[in-house]
């Protein structure tokens, strides 16, 4: 009994250690390109060409003008007002679209309910870049390109970069994981006192499933703030478009080649803000995780 209970301990310590290590290493391996480009946000231009490369800075080997440069050459005021208008209108359709989808898929009876959620889930293994094509196709049909002779409007690119987008199949089957999880005796107790499904919905399944609300608001609104290649392909005037495209226009084909510690400043400057709403968020999205197990 001694002996299988210290092989039984020493398979769980081994399993922990092997657990451990493998996280550790994965970890490194994520958080490396993160200290990168914050390290060469930080160099002189000195200190960028040494070589070896430095790994660590001093304190007094720190610069910040590299920020200021950014500031100054990359469009960050209007291109950044674009990008939290449309990462704002995207996710707030997508919210929309998927709460009321993923409450349909889990709670409403209706024939071909499953068929219906299978095709749906079928289009998952559809390459993003047809959608792409088609998108585009959908978009320029409807007008939101602009014409020869007529330029697209604010309000037209804004269509174009966001409605292709106000839905997922991603998240309504992960909606409709939590909302499979809520019992039915809460459902069947509430029609019995006469309330609707929509107020349903509003006042018992949304409260209950918010950390996976919010997991997916965040997923989405990463998602808009990182867009590049759909923006960029849709829209026409410089001042239309992302911070992303901002960007890469604001470096290329400079003069005097390109500034990495400047371009490397420019890019946290632009990661911030995602970075600080995950940090602030982040106790939720691990709570709508692990809520959204595979049920039913």
């Amino acid at each position: 009994m001694d002996n299988e209970m210290k092989t039984s301990k020493a398979k769980r310590i081994t399993y922990q250690v092997l657990l451990y290590t493998s996280l550790t290493i994965f970890a490194i391996f994520i958080v490396i390109p993160f200290y990168w480009m914050i390290l060469t946000a930080l160099k002189s231009d000195i200190d960028l060409v040494v070589a070896p490369p430095i790994l660590f800075l001093k304190p007094g080997d720190i610069v910040f003008q590299n920020f200021v440069d950014a500031f100054a050459r990359a469009p960050f005021g209007r291109n950044m007002i674009n990008t939290v208008l449309v990462a704002f209108i995207s996710t707030t359709g997508t919210i929309i679209t998927t709460v009321l989808a993923s409450f349909a898929f889990a709670r409403l009876n209706f024939r071909g309910r499953e068929l219906l959620f299978l095709i749906f889930l079928s289009t998952m293994m559809i390459p993003g870049e047809i959608f792409i094509i088609t998108n585009f196709n959908t978009v320029a049909q409807l007008g939101w390109l602009g014409a020869d002779e007529i330029a697209q409007t604010y309000r037209q690119a804004l269509q174009a970069m966001t409605f292709p987008f106000m839905t997922s199949v991603f998240y309504i089957f992960f909606l409709r994981q939590t909302f499979k999880g809520i019992p039915d005796e809460l459902y069947l107790a509430a029609k019995v006192d006469g309330t609707s499904d929509f107020k349903y919905l509003w006042k018992i399944m949304i409260p209950i499933a918010k950390p996976t609300i919010i997991t997916i608001t965040i997923l989405n609104a990463m998602g808009s703030w990182n867009a590049y290649i759909w923006p960029n392909l849709v829209i026409e005037k410089s001042e239309f478009r992302l911070v992303t495209d901002g960007l890469r226009n604001a470096y290329t084909e400079l003069a005097g080649g390109t500034i990495y510690n400047e371009q490397m400043a420019a890019a946290l400057i632009i990661t911030l803000p995602l970075l600080i709403v995950f940090l602030l968020l982040k106790s939720h999205i691990m709570r709508g995780v692990s809520r959204s197990g595979i049920k039913g």
